[in-house]
């Protein structure tokens, strides 16, 4: 294809679900040599309208085009045939396998020999990018950036042209990102056609030629990015104002509510996950974890909250020893827990909403008499916190599981932080929610930090830690590279530390 050339055309696709108008008639097309940003809401329909261009769906109604023939993809098979590959959020790898094993497998039986070709072949393509692997290490042993540059090669080395890459910045630092921009602009140059899913406006503006947004199953608009502005980006988004910069009060900090003491925890592998960490968290503060994913964060807030035992060290909860604690003592201690798995940790998707809310506090007065629930009471509450908290539900008796990505997370912080919490343990809160939900998390921990609670806040999204932090802690491999203040730090600083590259003494 030569640059400029349609490479993808998606003409009045529409896809329904059960009760769901998942796309509406949109009109999609991406050109070789152009970056295609594909914008939206939870629920909007891009991963939807992406995955029938990647064939593991089929549309209901409208046409698919690829290089100006009419295509019929019914599998990602058929789609891969077609030179359009896909690199998802969270990456189709084996991870006990090495970098070859795992390319070997993604190539269609007879097409090579998947032994020496493959590494001679896909060490040329590697180089070719200015990458450069052991391709006999195994996935498990790469960081997340190096596991993502396989799988773009991946896709690559089997012949696809056409790309659709997934919030491809979510597990990556930010000299990470700048990496994997330099790269996207050389393949853009070569010809590629890039689809780039992702909720960061920052980065839509930054990388993209055009971005095309969707709002409720239908597109609102498709815009020349250098004629588009964050604000009306957000606005075609949500149908509203967004907030981007939001002020965080002075507040005076209070006694020490979290102290963590020479904390060592193991993974699952039984590997030591958590490597001696000290830390302390005050009234009125917001302490954020920044490090890339897999660093030892889950380890870390599992012990912190009853779900993991503690190899070494202790942690204190207002001077009050809670280590290997059960997670009921550590939440009757006011320790509340926003985890970053909503579905697996935090909820219970078949329960309704009225008894997702009752989960922290059901046994406790006045939910609970002495043997019974007071229903009353129980429904009274629940439609105070879905007002409160501006979930949006058809009813409380409607099961969570039908709810969107960012009123699951209202109903988890409006049950976590709805008893002013003494400390506040949020995992990656705004993970994966649209632009409007985001501002609507950060709004309520801000007002937990006014009200005096301590939090501790794990994200990977630097912007978010330092809006929101007073003090950044960074940790890589399980051991913590240093506390800063959040006034005396560069977001570059920040991605040093994060790497493993440089380590400061704690402020």
């Amino acid at each position: 294809m030569k640059s400029g050339e349609t490479a993808v055309e998606m003409k009045a696709i529409t896809k329904r679900f059960p009760g769901v108008l998942a796309n509406d008639s949109i009109d999609f097309d991406v050109k070789a040599g152009e970056i295609h940003a594909l914008l939206g809401e939870n629920g909007a329909g891009k991963t939807t309208l992406m995955n029938i261009l990647y064939g593991l769906y089929q549309q209901d109604e409208g046409e698919v085009y690829v290089r100006g023939k009419e295509a019929d993809i019914n599998s990602p098979q058929d789609a891969m045939e077609l030179g359009i590959g896909m690199v998802h959020q969270l990456f189709k790898q084996v991870q006990r396998h090495t970098i070859a094993e795992n390319i070997a497998l993604s190539v269609a039986p007879g097409q090579i020999d998947p032994t020496r070709k493959i590494k001679d072949k896909f060490s040329e393509l590697a180089e070719e990018f200015g990458w450069k692997f052991d391709l006999d290490a195994k996935i498990w042993q790469l960081s997340a950036g190096e596991r993502q540059r396989v799988e773009i090669l991946k896709v690559i080395f089997q012949g696809a042209n056409i790309l659709i890459l997934d919030e491809p910045t979510s597990v990556l630092t930010p000299q990470g990102k700048e990496d994997l921009f330099e790269r996207l602009k050389e393949m853009r140059e070569k010809g590629y056609a890039i689809v780039y899913i992702t909720h960061k406006l920052n980065e839509v503006l930054e990388i993209s030629d055009r971005v095309t947004i969707l709002r409720k199953g239908k597109r609102v608009g498709t815009l020349n990015t250098s004629e588009a502005t964050k604000k009306d980006l957000a606005k075609r988004m949500v149908g509203r104002e967004v907030l981007f910069d939001l002020e965080k009060k002075p507040v005076e900090k209070g006694e020490v509510v979290l102290n963590v003491e020479n904390l060592t925890v193991r993974g699952d592998q039984n590997e030591i996950a958590v490597n001696d960490i000290s830390f302390q968290i005050r009234e009125g503060e917001i302490l954020g974890l920044a490090g890339v994913g897999g660093s030892g964060q889950r380890e870390l807030i599992e012990a912190l909250a009853g779900l993991r035992k503690v190899e070494k060290g202790k942690f204190l909860v207002l001077g009050e020893d809670l280590t290997d604690a059960s997670p009921r003592k550590i939440a009757d201690k006011g320790v509340a827990y926003v985890p970053e798995d909503r579905d697996e940790r935090a909820l219970i998707p078949s329960m309704t909403v009225r008894e997702n809310l009752i989960l922290r506090n059901y046994c406790k007065g006045p939910y609970c008499g002495r043997f019974l629930l007071n229903l009353d009471y129980i429904r009274k509450d629940a439609e105070e916190k879905v007002s409160q908290y501006d979930i949006i539900t058809p009813s409380l008796e409607t099961p969570a599981e039908l709810l969107s990505g960012g009123n699951l997370q209202r109903l988890v912080l409006a049950r976590e932080t709805s008893g002013n919490p003494n400390l506040l343990i949020a995992a990656y809160p705004t993970h994966g929610l649209d632009v409007g939900s985001v501002e609507n998390v950060r709004k309520l921990l801000l007002d937990q930090r006014e009200e005096g609670a301590a939090i501790f806040l794990i994200s990977e999204d630097l912007d978010e830690i330092m809006m929101l932090s007073d003090r950044i802690a960074v940790i890589y491999e399980g051991r913590l590279m240093g506390i800063v203040d959040v006034d005396r730090v560069e977001k570059e600083d920040l991605g040093l530390m994060m790497s493993g590259s440089s380590k400061v003494e704690v402020l």
